[in-house]
């Protein structure tokens, strides 16, 4: 695994990664990813973008997740 953190909209179709944690999310906007599945150490897959590249859809905990692009910046991830 890598130490170095990534985004998701610089990964391709198909790879993994591994959540590290959040930059610059509001108290309130971390809960709600909390509860969405997506903690520390949680595995995503990139499974597809949209046409002009929102949302991004992702696999997490074996249910899809479609992510707009300024709400999937806080998250910090690293190669899985």
């Amino acid at each position: 695994m890598s130490d170095t953190n990534i985004s998701l909209k610089d990964m391709t179709v198909g790879t993994r990664a591994r959540v590290s944690g959040y930059a610059g999310a509001a108290p309130a906007y971390r809960k709600k990813l909390l509860a969405m599945g997506l903690t520390p150490g949680v595995e995503v897959k990139i499974l597809r973008y949209a046409p002009l590249g929102d949302p991004i859809e992702i696999l997490v905990r074996g249910y899809t997740l479609a992510l707009r692009k300024h709400e999937a910046s806080v998250l910090q991830l690293v190669q899985a």
